[in-house]
Protein backbone atom coordinates (compact mmCIF):
# COMPACT_ATOMS: atom_id res chain seq x y z
CA UNK A 1 0.00 0.00 0.00
CA UNK A 2 1.72 3.37 -0.67
CA UNK A 3 2.17 6.13 1.62
CA UNK A 4 3.09 9.96 1.89
CA UNK A 5 4.36 11.47 4.92
CA UNK A 6 3.87 15.53 5.79
CA UNK A 7 6.43 16.58 8.46
CA UNK A 8 4.91 20.05 9.19
CA UNK A 9 7.21 23.04 10.70
CA UNK A 10 9.01 26.58 9.36
CA UNK A 11 12.27 24.79 10.97
CA UNK A 12 12.57 21.89 8.57
CA UNK A 13 12.48 24.66 6.01
CA UNK A 14 14.95 26.76 6.88
CA UNK A 15 17.67 23.81 8.10
CA UNK A 16 17.42 24.78 11.58
CA UNK A 17 15.76 21.17 12.73
CA UNK A 18 17.34 18.00 10.43
CA UNK A 19 13.59 16.05 9.31
CA UNK A 20 15.26 12.38 11.12
CA UNK A 21 10.94 11.59 11.76
CA UNK A 22 10.56 10.91 7.67
CA UNK A 23 14.16 8.46 7.33
CA UNK A 24 12.61 6.79 10.83
CA UNK A 25 9.30 6.37 9.38
CA UNK A 26 10.10 5.28 6.43
CA UNK A 27 12.13 2.62 7.68
CA UNK A 28 9.53 1.51 10.07
CA UNK A 29 6.72 1.29 7.52
CA UNK A 30 8.75 -0.59 4.83
CA UNK A 31 9.58 -3.36 7.01
CA UNK A 32 5.91 -3.91 7.15
CA UNK A 33 5.23 -3.89 3.61
CA UNK A 34 4.31 -0.20 2.75
CA UNK A 35 5.37 2.13 0.11
CA UNK A 36 6.46 5.28 0.63
CA UNK A 37 6.19 7.38 -2.69
CA UNK A 38 6.71 10.60 -1.04
CA UNK A 39 7.71 13.04 1.48
CA UNK A 40 6.92 16.82 1.74
CA UNK A 41 7.77 19.29 4.23
CA UNK A 42 5.75 22.48 5.13
CA UNK A 43 5.95 25.35 6.79
CA UNK A 44 3.46 26.71 9.44
CA UNK A 45 1.11 28.18 7.54
CA UNK A 46 -2.43 27.12 7.49
CA UNK A 47 -3.24 26.92 3.49
CA UNK A 48 0.41 25.26 2.79
CA UNK A 49 -0.43 22.24 5.15
CA UNK A 50 -4.14 21.89 3.72
CA UNK A 51 -2.61 22.23 -0.09
CA UNK A 52 0.33 19.49 1.38
CA UNK A 53 -2.64 17.08 2.50
CA UNK A 54 -4.66 17.27 -0.45
CA UNK A 55 -1.86 17.12 -2.95
CA UNK A 56 -1.12 13.66 -0.67
CA UNK A 57 -4.43 12.63 -0.81
CA UNK A 58 -4.11 12.43 -4.84
CA UNK A 59 -1.37 10.13 -4.69
CA UNK A 60 -1.93 8.03 -1.66
CA UNK A 61 -4.30 6.83 0.27
CA UNK A 62 -2.78 7.13 3.33
CA UNK A 63 -1.04 9.38 5.10
CA UNK A 64 1.27 10.20 8.39
CA UNK A 65 1.96 13.62 9.32
CA UNK A 66 3.91 14.39 12.43
CA UNK A 67 4.44 18.26 14.06
CA UNK A 68 2.40 21.41 14.73
CA UNK A 69 0.61 19.93 18.10
CA UNK A 70 2.37 21.86 20.55
CA UNK A 71 0.85 24.51 22.94
CA UNK A 72 2.07 27.82 20.95
CA UNK A 73 0.84 29.54 18.36
CA UNK A 74 2.39 28.90 16.05
CA UNK A 75 1.17 25.13 16.28
CA UNK A 76 -1.97 25.03 14.10
CA UNK A 77 -2.07 21.38 12.76
CA UNK A 78 -5.09 20.68 15.14
CA UNK A 79 -7.44 23.27 13.84
CA UNK A 80 -5.93 22.51 10.47
CA UNK A 81 -7.21 19.15 10.28
CA UNK A 82 -10.75 20.28 11.81
CA UNK A 83 -10.86 22.65 9.02
CA UNK A 84 -9.35 20.36 6.45
CA UNK A 85 -11.87 16.97 7.71
CA UNK A 86 -15.18 19.57 8.66
CA UNK A 87 -14.85 19.01 12.30
CA UNK A 88 -14.63 20.66 15.96
CA UNK A 89 -12.36 20.73 18.67
CA UNK A 90 -13.81 19.69 21.99
CA UNK A 91 -11.86 19.14 25.34
CA UNK A 92 -11.49 15.41 25.98
CA UNK A 93 -11.25 14.66 30.10
CA UNK A 94 -9.11 11.81 29.34
CA UNK A 95 -6.44 13.09 27.52
CA UNK A 96 -6.11 16.18 30.33
CA UNK A 97 -5.94 13.43 32.67
CA UNK A 98 -2.99 12.10 30.55
CA UNK A 99 -1.09 15.59 30.75
CA UNK A 100 -1.97 16.03 34.30
CA UNK A 101 -0.29 12.69 35.01
CA UNK A 102 2.77 13.49 32.69
CA UNK A 103 3.21 17.22 34.49
CA UNK A 104 2.93 15.25 38.22
CA UNK A 105 5.53 12.53 37.37
CA UNK A 106 8.01 15.17 36.60
CA UNK A 107 6.91 17.80 39.31
CA UNK A 108 5.41 20.24 37.12
CA UNK A 109 2.61 22.03 37.52
CA UNK A 110 0.26 21.85 34.06
CA UNK A 111 -0.65 26.00 32.86
CA UNK A 112 -3.04 26.99 30.96
CA UNK A 113 -0.90 26.45 27.51
CA UNK A 114 -0.63 22.97 27.74
CA UNK A 115 -4.13 22.44 29.21
CA UNK A 116 -5.19 23.19 25.42
CA UNK A 117 -3.08 19.82 24.30
CA UNK A 118 -6.19 18.31 25.58
CA UNK A 119 -8.56 20.24 22.83
CA UNK A 120 -8.99 17.04 20.25
CA UNK A 121 -11.08 17.22 17.29
CA UNK A 122 -14.66 15.81 17.78
CA UNK A 123 -14.57 13.51 14.46
CA UNK A 124 -11.59 11.48 14.99
CA UNK A 125 -10.09 8.60 16.84
CA UNK A 126 -7.88 10.03 19.58
CA UNK A 127 -4.77 7.82 20.58
CA UNK A 128 -3.17 8.75 23.75
CA UNK A 129 0.65 9.75 24.31
CA UNK A 130 2.14 7.88 26.99
CA UNK A 131 5.67 9.65 26.03
CA UNK A 132 4.22 13.47 26.01
CA UNK A 133 1.25 15.37 25.78
CA UNK A 134 0.48 15.90 22.52
CA UNK A 135 -1.96 12.71 21.67
CA UNK A 136 -2.55 11.01 18.04
CA UNK A 137 -5.73 11.67 16.01
CA UNK A 138 -6.51 9.08 13.18
CA UNK A 139 -8.91 10.27 10.23
CA UNK A 140 -10.90 8.21 8.07
CA UNK A 141 -12.83 9.59 5.48
CA UNK A 142 -14.13 7.87 2.00
CA UNK A 143 -10.85 5.29 1.59
CA UNK A 144 -8.17 8.49 2.75
CA UNK A 145 -6.85 7.96 6.06
CA UNK A 146 -4.66 10.79 7.96
CA UNK A 147 -2.78 10.04 10.96
CA UNK A 148 -1.21 13.24 12.60
CA UNK A 149 1.19 12.48 15.41
CA UNK A 150 3.55 14.84 17.40
CA UNK A 151 7.12 16.41 15.77
CA UNK A 152 8.86 15.35 18.55
CA UNK A 153 11.34 11.97 17.74
CA UNK A 154 10.66 10.43 21.21
CA UNK A 155 7.00 10.87 20.91
CA UNK A 156 6.52 9.81 17.34
CA UNK A 157 8.73 6.81 17.62
CA UNK A 158 6.95 5.89 21.08
CA UNK A 159 3.39 6.11 19.16
CA UNK A 160 4.40 4.56 15.68
CA UNK A 161 5.89 1.63 17.49
CA UNK A 162 3.19 0.98 20.80
CA UNK A 163 0.09 2.27 18.55
CA UNK A 164 -0.05 3.23 14.78
CA UNK A 165 1.70 0.48 13.29
CA UNK A 166 0.10 -2.04 14.77
CA UNK A 167 -3.04 -0.49 14.13
CA UNK A 168 -2.28 0.02 10.68
CA UNK A 169 -1.15 -3.59 10.26
CA UNK A 170 -4.36 -4.73 11.46
CA UNK A 171 -6.39 -2.08 9.41
CA UNK A 172 -4.77 -2.80 5.96
CA UNK A 173 -4.80 -6.14 4.44
CA UNK A 174 -0.56 -6.50 3.32
CA UNK A 175 -0.46 -7.53 -0.42
CA UNK A 176 3.46 -6.47 -0.48
CA UNK A 177 6.36 -7.85 0.85
CA UNK A 178 9.60 -5.94 0.52
CA UNK A 179 12.91 -6.88 1.12
CA UNK A 180 16.55 -5.22 1.37
CA UNK A 181 20.33 -6.95 1.11
CA UNK A 182 22.72 -4.20 1.74
CA UNK A 183 26.67 -4.86 1.58
CA UNK A 184 29.69 -2.23 2.23
CA UNK A 185 31.88 -2.24 -0.92
CA UNK A 186 35.62 -0.64 -0.42
CA UNK A 187 37.84 0.16 -3.10
CA UNK A 188 35.60 0.97 -5.69
CA UNK A 189 34.92 4.13 -7.80
CA UNK A 190 31.17 4.57 -8.47
CA UNK A 191 31.54 4.35 -12.00
CA UNK A 192 34.00 1.55 -12.19
CA UNK A 193 31.48 -0.28 -9.67
CA UNK A 194 28.86 0.46 -12.00
CA UNK A 195 30.86 -1.19 -14.76
CA UNK A 196 31.76 -4.31 -13.06
CA UNK A 197 28.31 -4.80 -12.25
CA UNK A 198 26.68 -4.35 -15.95
CA UNK A 199 25.95 -8.01 -16.78
CA UNK A 200 24.93 -8.84 -13.09
CA UNK A 201 22.43 -5.80 -13.02
CA UNK A 202 20.68 -6.64 -16.78
CA UNK A 203 20.55 -10.12 -15.46
CA UNK A 204 18.39 -9.05 -12.55
CA UNK A 205 14.62 -10.19 -12.46
CA UNK A 206 12.15 -7.28 -12.96
CA UNK A 207 10.63 -7.39 -9.46
CA UNK A 208 14.19 -6.36 -7.85
CA UNK A 209 16.59 -3.23 -7.87
CA UNK A 210 19.95 -2.52 -7.44
CA UNK A 211 20.96 1.06 -5.78
CA UNK A 212 24.88 2.91 -5.28
CA UNK A 213 25.08 4.65 -2.64
CA UNK A 214 28.25 6.33 -2.22
CA UNK A 215 29.87 8.25 0.85
CA UNK A 216 33.91 8.91 1.74
CA UNK A 217 35.43 6.02 0.40
CA UNK A 218 33.05 3.71 0.56
CA UNK A 219 29.75 2.37 -1.58
CA UNK A 220 26.77 0.71 0.07
CA UNK A 221 25.02 -1.53 -2.46
CA UNK A 222 21.52 -2.57 -2.16
CA UNK A 223 19.56 -5.08 -3.60
CA UNK A 224 15.83 -4.37 -3.23
CA UNK A 225 13.06 -6.49 -4.04
CA UNK A 226 8.94 -6.47 -3.58
CA UNK A 227 6.49 -8.94 -4.19
CA UNK A 228 3.67 -10.67 -3.07
CA UNK A 229 5.20 -14.45 -2.02
CA UNK A 230 7.61 -13.10 1.18
CA UNK A 231 9.48 -16.90 0.46
CA UNK A 232 10.12 -16.20 -3.38
CA UNK A 233 11.21 -12.80 -2.68
CA UNK A 234 13.40 -14.40 0.46
CA UNK A 235 14.65 -17.45 -1.99
CA UNK A 236 15.83 -14.79 -4.70
CA UNK A 237 17.42 -12.11 -2.99
CA UNK A 238 19.71 -14.52 -0.89
CA UNK A 239 20.84 -16.24 -4.09
CA UNK A 240 21.19 -13.01 -5.69
CA UNK A 241 23.41 -11.85 -2.73
CA UNK A 242 25.59 -14.53 -3.07
CA UNK A 243 26.41 -14.24 -6.50
CA UNK A 244 26.63 -10.21 -5.85
CA UNK A 245 29.44 -11.03 -2.75
CA UNK A 246 30.87 -13.50 -5.55
CA UNK A 247 31.60 -10.91 -7.87
CA UNK A 248 33.13 -8.96 -5.27
CA UNK A 249 35.08 -11.24 -3.39
CA UNK A 250 38.22 -9.42 -1.58
CA UNK A 251 36.50 -5.53 -1.47
CA UNK A 252 33.11 -6.62 0.89
CA UNK A 253 33.76 -4.61 3.82
CA UNK A 254 30.34 -6.09 5.10
CA UNK A 255 26.66 -7.52 4.68
CA UNK A 256 24.53 -5.57 6.70
CA UNK A 257 22.50 -2.66 6.48
CA UNK A 258 24.15 -1.23 9.73
CA UNK A 259 26.20 2.11 10.04
CA UNK A 260 29.89 1.35 10.30
CA UNK A 261 30.16 2.66 13.87
CA UNK A 262 27.59 -0.64 15.06
CA UNK A 263 29.22 -3.17 12.45
CA UNK A 264 32.86 -2.09 14.03
CA UNK A 265 31.38 -2.80 17.44
CA UNK A 266 30.28 -5.94 16.69
CA UNK A 267 33.49 -7.48 15.40
CA UNK A 268 35.38 -6.07 18.26
CA UNK A 269 32.41 -7.93 20.33
CA UNK A 270 32.86 -11.31 18.69
CA UNK A 271 36.87 -11.49 18.79
CA UNK A 272 36.88 -9.79 22.13
CA UNK A 273 38.73 -7.10 21.78
CA UNK A 274 38.87 -3.61 22.61
CA UNK A 275 39.60 -0.04 20.53
CA UNK A 276 41.01 3.11 21.40
CA UNK A 277 41.47 6.26 19.67
CA UNK A 278 44.39 9.22 19.03
CA UNK A 279 43.05 12.17 17.35
CA UNK A 280 44.78 15.12 15.91
CA UNK A 281 42.68 16.64 13.03
CA UNK A 282 38.99 14.73 13.69
CA UNK A 283 39.09 16.28 17.47
CA UNK A 284 37.55 13.15 18.73
CA UNK A 285 34.84 12.78 16.29
CA UNK A 286 35.58 9.44 15.95
CA UNK A 287 35.48 8.21 19.71
CA UNK A 288 32.18 10.06 19.73
CA UNK A 289 31.04 8.00 16.68
CA UNK A 290 31.69 5.12 18.60
CA UNK A 291 30.90 5.54 21.83
CA UNK A 292 26.84 6.57 20.52
CA UNK A 293 26.24 3.22 19.96
CA UNK A 294 24.47 0.86 23.12
CA UNK A 295 27.06 -1.53 24.98
CA UNK A 296 29.70 -0.05 23.54
CA UNK A 297 31.96 0.39 26.81
CA UNK A 298 32.62 -3.32 25.87
CA UNK A 299 34.77 -2.86 23.32
CA UNK A 300 35.63 1.28 23.65
CA UNK A 301 39.09 1.56 25.80
CA UNK A 302 39.71 5.56 26.11
CA UNK A 303 40.52 8.40 23.25
CA UNK A 304 42.69 10.95 23.52
CA UNK A 305 42.61 14.16 21.50
CA UNK A 306 46.27 15.29 20.90
CA UNK A 307 45.55 18.35 19.21
CA UNK A 308 48.79 20.06 20.48
CA UNK A 309 52.14 18.49 19.24
CA UNK A 310 53.25 18.60 23.03
CA UNK A 311 50.33 16.25 23.79
CA UNK A 312 51.48 14.19 20.90
CA UNK A 313 54.74 13.90 22.45
CA UNK A 314 54.36 13.57 26.06
CA UNK A 315 51.49 11.54 26.04
CA UNK A 316 51.80 9.59 22.59
CA UNK A 317 55.32 9.38 22.67
CA UNK A 318 56.11 11.20 19.00
CA UNK A 319 59.69 11.48 17.99
CA UNK A 320 60.15 15.54 18.24
CA UNK A 321 62.82 14.86 15.53
CA UNK A 322 59.74 13.36 13.36
CA UNK A 323 57.85 16.10 13.95
CA UNK A 324 60.06 18.71 13.39
CA UNK A 325 61.43 16.89 10.27
CA UNK A 326 58.31 15.66 8.62
CA UNK A 327 55.36 17.43 10.59
CA UNK A 328 52.67 16.54 12.43
CA UNK A 329 50.68 15.81 9.16
CA UNK A 330 52.91 12.23 8.19
CA UNK A 331 52.96 8.84 8.21
CA UNK A 332 55.85 8.77 10.70
CA UNK A 333 53.73 10.73 13.15
CA UNK A 334 50.20 9.43 12.58
CA UNK A 335 51.67 5.58 12.41
CA UNK A 336 53.50 6.62 16.50
CA UNK A 337 50.24 8.05 17.59
CA UNK A 338 48.48 5.16 16.79
CA UNK A 339 51.42 3.10 18.26
CA UNK A 340 51.37 5.14 21.26
CA UNK A 341 47.88 4.86 22.02
CA UNK A 342 47.93 1.28 21.76
CA UNK A 343 50.29 1.29 24.92
CA UNK A 344 48.76 4.09 26.82
CA UNK A 345 45.51 2.75 26.71
CA UNK A 346 46.07 -0.91 27.10
CA UNK A 347 43.91 -1.78 23.84
CA UNK A 348 43.79 -4.41 20.97
CA UNK A 349 43.38 -2.24 17.65
CA UNK A 350 44.08 1.87 17.79
CA UNK A 351 43.28 4.42 15.31
CA UNK A 352 45.15 7.90 14.56
CA UNK A 353 44.54 11.08 12.71
CA UNK A 354 46.76 13.95 12.22
CA UNK A 355 45.15 16.01 9.05
CA UNK A 356 44.73 19.99 8.12
CA UNK A 357 40.75 20.46 8.45
CA UNK A 358 40.45 23.86 7.07
CA UNK A 359 39.59 26.20 6.09
CA UNK A 360 42.99 27.37 6.48
CA UNK A 361 46.44 25.70 7.01
CA UNK A 362 47.21 24.48 4.18
CA UNK A 363 50.46 24.48 2.24
CA UNK A 364 51.44 23.68 -1.60
CA UNK A 365 52.40 19.99 -0.16
CA UNK A 366 49.91 19.63 2.23
CA UNK A 367 46.70 21.33 0.98
CA UNK A 368 43.60 21.66 3.11
CA UNK A 369 41.77 17.84 3.40
CA UNK A 370 45.34 16.46 3.24
CA UNK A 371 44.89 13.90 6.34
CA UNK A 372 46.81 10.49 7.25
CA UNK A 373 45.37 7.70 9.50
CA UNK A 374 46.28 5.20 11.21
CA UNK A 375 45.13 1.90 12.37
CA UNK A 376 47.52 0.01 14.78
CA UNK A 377 47.62 -3.40 16.41
CA UNK A 378 49.80 -5.65 17.80
CA UNK A 379 50.65 -7.18 14.42
CA UNK A 380 51.97 -3.98 12.93
CA UNK A 381 50.20 -0.58 12.07
CA UNK A 382 48.44 0.32 8.59
CA UNK A 383 48.72 3.80 7.29
CA UNK A 384 47.70 5.61 4.35
CA UNK A 385 47.36 9.46 3.15
CA UNK A 386 43.64 10.67 2.04
CA UNK A 387 43.05 13.92 0.46
CA UNK A 388 39.57 15.30 1.26
CA UNK A 389 37.77 18.44 0.58
CA UNK A 390 38.26 22.10 1.08
CA UNK A 391 35.20 21.82 3.92
CA UNK A 392 35.99 21.86 7.22
CA UNK A 393 33.15 19.80 8.80
CA UNK A 394 33.24 17.59 5.50
CA UNK A 395 36.70 16.90 6.17
CA UNK A 396 36.02 15.57 9.62
CA UNK A 397 33.44 13.72 8.78
CA UNK A 398 35.27 11.77 6.32
CA UNK A 399 37.90 11.28 7.95
CA UNK A 400 35.96 10.00 10.92
CA UNK A 401 33.97 7.34 8.32
CA UNK A 402 37.08 6.16 6.82
CA UNK A 403 39.27 6.05 9.88
CA UNK A 404 36.46 2.94 11.27
CA UNK A 405 36.44 1.88 7.33
CA UNK A 406 40.55 1.17 7.73
CA UNK A 407 39.61 -0.48 10.85
CA UNK A 408 37.13 -2.66 9.32
CA UNK A 409 39.09 -3.67 6.83
CA UNK A 410 42.00 -4.73 9.55
CA UNK A 411 39.45 -6.78 11.61
CA UNK A 412 38.35 -8.65 8.37
CA UNK A 413 41.88 -9.47 7.64
CA UNK A 414 43.06 -10.52 10.87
Amino acid sequence: MDVEIITIGDELLIGQVVDTNSAWMGQALNDLGFRVICRTAVGDVEEDIISAIGAAKRRAPLVLLTGGLGPTRDDLTLRTLCRYFGCQLHFSEAVYADIERFFRLRGRPVNELTRLQAMVPDRCTVIRNQAGTAPCTWFEREGFTLVSMPGVPSEMQWLMTAEVLPRLAKRFRRDLYIRHRTCWIGDYAESELAMHLSGFEDGLPPFVKLAYLPQAGVIRLRLSASGPEPEAIDGSMAALQTELEGLLEGHVLAAEDKPVEVIVGERLRERGCTVGTAESCTGGAIAALLTSTPGSSAYFAGAIVAYANAVKRHVLGVSEDDLQQHGAVSREVVEQMAQGALRVLGCDYAIATSGIAGPDGGTPDKPVGAVWIAVASKDGVTSRRHQFGALRAQNVQRATLTALLMLLKKLAAG
